[in-house]
């Protein structure tokens, strides 16, 4: 048995992890006015960003295709792989994980473990790594998998935006929250659950998002005491705010392990720019 671990960029996995875990990233269309772009391939996040905030007309995205996913799986069965685990966007922000457990159904050149990361970002990449790394030791596809969801489901995520323009117009806002974000100067705090966004609080300021952030992490680590934690902060081109989180989170959290990432276009186009996110989990690098 050889098994494949396969993404799209809205993991935005670095190209180092990508070699180091050997995973397959499939590119996310990212489409400005009349031109389309495979994103991280094509893309710059110089040009996406000045395109958001000069072009009238908003971005929209274009998820992995069906036959990008057979063309992708398809050369990785002529590599030699006969196991494909494939994890992705959650379902609850996009109908791609429903597309692909169809198309699944009928694919028999390998078998295939479509994994919803009810999630973005960080925490589908932190899935990714750890089912890559599960494979480098020859571990069986379905230990993996359980061991994705006992991951998944130790994972909270907190991000604010400076407004909630883009998520209420691409639909991606799961609760009727949108005045939330009304009021000038107010930096809506948001969560993933049961892998759909919901809007659940507001803060003035970047720093009071910070503080409810960080109260939330105290939380979690004083609900798991025997837990190695690992957090990483996440921007939207707001790399000053970003160092300064990660750099005040592991001061104040010296026991844990404290990571940076970045949002490209894909997933940008639906929170806007200068959002900070937080993920935090189980660290499955430090699994005790």
């Amino acid at each position: 048995m050889k098994t494949a671990v396969v993404t799209d960029t809205a993991s935005y996995l670095t190209p180092e992890q990508i070699k180091q875990y050997n995973i397959t990233v499939l590119p996310i269309t990212v489409i400005l006015g009349d031109k389309q772009y495979k994103e991280t391939e094509e893309l710059t996040d110089q040009k996406f960003y000045d395109y958001l905030r000069n072009e009238p007309e908003l971005p929209t995205t274009a998820q992995v295709s069906m036959g990008q996913i057979q063309e992708a799986y398809d050369h990785l069965v002529d590599e030699g792989y006969d196991t494909i685990i494939s994890i992705h966007l959650s379902l609850g922000i996009t109908s791609f994980m429903d597309n692909l457990r169809m198309f699944v159904k009928s694919y028999d050149k390998a078998k295939v473990y479509p994994f919803d990361s009810m999630a973005a970002s960080v925490a589908e990449a932190d899935l990714c790594m750890l089912a890559a790394s599960m494979v480098q030791q020859g571990i069986e596809p379905e230990k993996i998998i359980d061991e994705m969801k006992n991951l998944r489901d130790s994972t909270d995520i907190y991000f604010a935006v400076n407004d909630l323009k883009h998520l209420s117009r691409t639909g991606r806002l799961s609760n009727r929250s949108a005045i939330i974000g009304s009021l000038l100067d107010v930096k809506p705090l948001l969560t993933f659950e049961d892998g759909k966004i919901f809007a659940i609080a507001k803060e003035r300021t970047m720093h009071r998002a910070y503080k409810m952030i960080s109260s939330k992490i105290q939380k979690y680590l004083e609900e798991h005491p025997d837990w190695s934690v690992h957090v990483t902060v996440v921007d939207s081109n707001n790399r000053e705010m970003l160092q300064k989180w990660s750099t005040s989170f592991q001061t104040d959290f010296p026991s844990v392990r404290v990571s940076t990432s970045h949002l490209g276009p894909a997933i940008s186009v639906h929170t806007g720019e200068k959002t900070m996110g937080v993920v935090w989990d189980k660290d499955f690098k430090n699994d005790n």
